[in-house]
């Protein structure tokens, strides 16, 4: 599942607004590009009286006078192009800007569920690639755009005022211009759109084949994954053969379009000269003023395209829902009061028809440290997400105490709740920084260190040069993947959730060090309840209850001892995992 593209509507509102939020500066750029457009009408005068004044045998000062004022014109229509685009890129950047903090702010808003279910890739592409396609319309196809339509309505205007007759020229080239923009550009817009989403389909298909490189080598996955990818290019590259070969049709056909008016100006030219209709300056005036709109058509056609690929582009980045809808709030229960874990006949699947759970009830009362195994594919990690309120059920019920979680507001819920999955993620910034997410509130260096020491990073964070302050992440002090997991876990020491959810939060740390951390841990979880995912058995040796998953079904539950001694599915894994 894709995240959706915005409707025309809302391209529309967001341009309305942006162009009222901007004003001031856009404004200023069209008048930079009409006074560049005015003043490149100038020179094609210029050169008509010279054409007009040489043929009338002018003195050689007038025909000075008249080449030293084209000169100028050059120089002023260079100097003024110059500002505009300056202008436009300066007023390119701050709109790319505050397009680059919406769509980071509608991600951060997007409820975890609707990522995962669409898939990082697809939102790393609207973030990355799209914003880049518009930010090249917004800095250079828009302002080109605005001075091809300027040129184009001005120069017309020039060349009427010029001469009413030879400007009819022009008209030949309407049919034509018509009658391919109507077959182009209909076909084009889908072809573009259905591009983009191809190559943010490569984009999410290295990406996830990057970020599961592991698993795809431990099961030997790679030639099945190569070739899923060469699908995937080739679906993308046909894409772009479709748009190319609308282009080979296009683009000769303009090129046609701007070339057939000259001629005809110029057989009206000589017919109206011979007739005495025309001075032999005013054909060359109309003549230049015909070669010198050729440019801005191409200009404008092209410019279109971009247009296109900007539109496609911004429909994908508005796509990205500005705010989930919020859920009914309620009255917060008091710690330690209402939270018992209750799930109700759960239901869950990803895709209609492929149910994953089937009909999960499970209590677990507040306080309780629940162990939940079971084999590959059990629906575990499936189950985690549920009880964090990450994902809902299809049917039935998750909830604590009496308050259904997917009633509860999502600040409240991440507050009270909290995954921890065997992903982590270390920001590029200061150590104190990244164990500052929980809440928005100063810590105190102490509180940090001690989080830190409760889960045995705090000896190494005392090492880094700089202390708390040091820069880690991309580009800073790097970080060893056993202490990425392990500061994920301060976090979560910091954020003081009622139950935890670990989903393999411990998996990338050694035996004895994830059994050391685990007894550091358990002062602190006294009194939390704390649903453990595991596939290393020994975790389940101290919990209060165990949990077998196997198909989607609670099979076993009770505890360690209890499932041993009754030689079931709990056993059988047990003897697997310890080879007894």
């Amino acid at each position: 599942m894709s995240l959706p593209l915005a409707d025309r509507t809302e391209v529309l509102r967001w341009l309305r607004r942006t162009g009222a939020a901007h004003r001031r500066e856009f404004t200023l750029v069209m008048l930079l590009f009409g006074l560049t457009t005015v003043v490149g009408l100038i020179g094609p005068q210029l050169l008509g009286r010279l054409v007009d004044s040489v043929s009338a045998g002018t003195d050689a000062w007038r025909v000075d006078a008249l080449a030293g004022g084209f000169l100028a014109v050059l120089v002023v229509h260079a100097l003024l192009a110059r500002a505009a685009r300056l202008r436009a890129a300066v007023f390119g950047e701050s709109v790319l800007a505050e397009v680059r903090e919406d769509v980071v702010a509608r991600a951060l808003r997007l409820p975890l569920g609707t990522v995962e279910d669409a898939g990082t890739g697809d939102l790393l592409s609207r973030s990355t690639a799209d914003v880049d396609r518009l930010d090249f319309t917004v800095r250079e196809a828009a302002p080109e755009l605005t001075a091809a339509v300027l040129t184009i309505a001005l120069t017309t205007v020039a060349m009427l005022i010029t001469s009413p007759l030879l400007a009819c020229g022009m008209l030949v080239a309407v049919p034509l211009l018509v009658a391919v923009s109507r077959w182009y550009f209909p076909r084009a817009a889908t072809t573009i759109s259905r591009l983009l989403q191809d190559w943010a389909g490569v984009q999410s298909n290295i990406h996830e084949t990057v970020r599961g490189a592991r698993t795809i080598d431990s099961l030997r996955l790679a030639e099945r994954r190569r070739a899923h990818n060469d699908q995937v290019v080739e679906r993308a590259i046909d894409g772009e053969k479709r748009h190319r070969t609308l282009l080979s049709v296009f683009l000769p056909t303009l090129e046609l379009a701007y070339v057939l008016p000259i001629a005809a100006i110029l057989l009206l030219g000589g017919w109206s000269y011979q007739a005495g209709w025309a001075e032999l300056g005013t054909v060359t005036t109309v003549v230049l003023y015909a070669a010198t709109l050729s440019a801005p058509l191409a200009e404008l056609f092209a410019w279109l395209e971009e247009m296109q690929l900007g539109h496609a582009a911004l429909s994908r980045i508005l796509g990205v829902p500005e705010s989930p809808p919020e859920r009914a709030p309620q009255d917060p229960a008091p710690r330690g009061a209402g939270h018992d874990l209750v799930l109700r006949d759960v239901r869950f699947s990803y895709r209609a028809g492929r149910e994953i759970l089937h009909g999960i009830d499970l209590r677990v009362p507040a306080g309780e440290r629940l162990v939940i195994v079971g084999p590959s594919g059990a629906g575990k990690s499936t189950l985690g997400r549920l009880i964090a309120g990450v994902s809902a059920p299809d049917s039935g019920s998750v909830a604590f105490g009496d308050v259904e979680i997917t009633t509860m507001p999502t600040a409240r819920t991440r507050r009270e709740v909290v995954l921890l999955t065997q992903e982590h993620h270390v920001f590029t910034a200061s150590l104190r920084d990244n164990l500052s997410l929980p809440e928005a509130r100063e810590w105190r260096d102490a509180e940090l260190l001690d989080a830190l020491d409760t889960v045995g990073a705090a000896d190494w964070a005392r090492r880094l040069p700089d202390g708390l302050d040091t820069v880690v992440g991309s580009g800073g002090h790097p970080v060893p993947a056993a202490v990425a997991q392990q500061l994920a876990l301060a976090r979560v020491v910091l954020a003081d959730p009622h139950t935890l959810v670990l989903d393999e939060a411990t998996s990338l740390l050694d035996g004895d060090s994830s059994r050391e951390l685990e007894r550091s841990l358990s002062t602190l979880l006294a009194g939390r309840t704390v649903i453990a995912i595991a596939h290393r058995l020994h975790t389940a040796r101290t919990a209060d209850r165990v949990a077998v998953l196997d198909g989607g079904r609670v099979v076993e539950l009770g505890a360690h001892r209890d499932l041993l001694a009754a030689d079931g599915s709990y056993a059988a894994l047990h003897r697997t995992a310890f080879g007894e």
